[in-house]
């Protein structure tokens, strides 16, 4: 585990004296623990003795190192793997270094803050061979799963529409970053543009107007120009057929109230068409005119899943997240079946094929994993929502044909 202050690592393990109150807030993670809530407490002790062990980067006696993963890459062998959970503005230069290593690796999402960073890492990644992923956990969610896969009966993409909250609590754990190395947009938008992306690949997006609110995170102590919530409308274009436009509406906020019922609501409808009847036109004999309908729609609540809990202690009806930390019946973990354990294990199998030679990167981006390449309009739509809400106009996307990506 890498961090730049290693004076942390002692109650993050949970080896420092009971009922010392710890609080971390550092560069490279942010690490929120109460007295009593470790590792060894949150983890282990609830887990069946989980093993919770781990080397640290810098050393615990170290106050202060600014790039610790240097040192802690170094000790791995080519093939290796690791994961980065930081603040957004660090993930470019530890994939880099990382890269440059032949070390794979899996990258919590967004992949990068900014366009130019993405393409470098895959120009990188190519030329070391390494594996990059991005932990877009939505896609592994079994009903996102399946509805990527109906999306391909229903036509051509028409609408997209997503909103994502969390509560504004979230503010005060957030305040070391929040606003100042990214926004929310970036935060919780880059889900559902993902999803988006990954539901219609015969499309690319050709330019983002942002809209931004303004004023509640402020009176709660956040930093000045913070939005409360920001919206990307995205034109989308079909490769093959110019003529053919989609629109994406993509809407996240960290000012919600705090007795919603769910810690985060999470939600989208798409929508499809398909040329219904094609005939000639009796007042332009020759003239071909094609009828529009909806073949289809698809809508996913993610928040609400049918299981809802009533409790006094709550005051209120609560629905949750069934996927989480659920125990066997031994006191192991067993939730190796939800999305957030298995974004892992898809990376962790993709590196292990890669190193026995049983596929190439080309093979792991046609599978249609996200990886930097499938990725890409993502990135792009983030930077140009940030960019359109500071210069109070669209940005275009280019997308050439020889695969050059670029913000006009």
């Amino acid at each position: 585990m890498c961090g730049t202050t290693g004076a942390s690592f002692p109650a993050i393990r949970g080896s420092c004296c009971e009922g010392y109150p710890f609080e971390c807030h550092d560069d490279q993670f942010m690490i929120y623990l109460p007295s009593g809530e470790r590792l060894q407490n949150n983890i282990s002790s609830v887990y069946d003795n989980l093993d919770v062990s781990f080397d640290s980067f810098p050393s615990d006696r170290t106050s202060r190192d600014p790039q610790p993963y240097k040192a802690a890459i170094d000790t791995l062998f080519p093939g290796d793997g690791i994961t980065i959970f930081t603040s957004d503005t660090i993930h470019y230069p530890i994939a880099l270094y990382a890269s440059q290593h032949a070390i794979h690796v899996l990258i919590t999402k967004p992949a990068v803050k900014h366009f130019f960073e993405h393409q470098e890492l895959i120009r990188e990644s190519r030329k070391y061979n390494v594996f990059v992923f991005i932990e877009h956990h939505k896609l592994f969610d079994l009903a996102y799963a399946d509805a990527k896969a109906t999306a391909k009966t229903l036509g051509d993409f028409s609408y997209f529409y997503s909103y994502v909250s969390q509560p504004k609590s979230h503010l005060e754990t957030f305040k070391a970053w929040a606003g100042k190395d990214s926004d929310i947009s970036y935060y919780l938008n880059s889900h559902h543009v993902d999803v988006c992306e990954s539901m219609v690949p015969d499309h690319k997006p050709m330019k983002v107007t942002a809209s931004g609110s303004r004023g509640i995170a402020e009176d709660l102590g956040s930093m000045a120009g913070i939005e409360d919530t920001i919206s990307l409308l995205v034109e989308w274009q079909k490769r093959l057929d110019p003529a053919r436009k989609a629109a994406g509406v993509y809407t996240a906020s960290w000012i919600a109230p705090q007795r919603a019922g769910v810690h985060s609501n999470q939600y989208f409808h798409c929508q499809y068409t398909q040329p219904l009847v094609s005939h000639c036109s009796p007042a332009k004999p020759g003239y071909l005119h094609a009828e529009m309908a909806s073949k289809g729609e698809i809508r996913i609540d993610q928040a609400r899943r049918g299981y809802d809990v009533a409790e006094d202690s709550q005051g209120q009806l609560m629905w949750y997240n069934p996927f989480e930390y659920a125990l066997d019946e031994k006191g192991n973990f067993n939730v190796q079946t939800g999305y957030g354990y298995i974004k892992f294990e898809k990376f962790v199998n993709a590196v292990a094929a890669l190193k026995a030679g049983n596929v190439t990167l080309h093979g792991l981006e046609e599978r249609g994993l996200p990886t930097l390449k499938n990725t890409i309009a993502t990135t792009a739509i983030l930077e140009a929502g940030r960019r359109s809400l500071g210069q109070c106009r669209s940005v275009g996307i280019l997308d050439d044909a020889d695969g050059t990506w670029g913000l006009q």
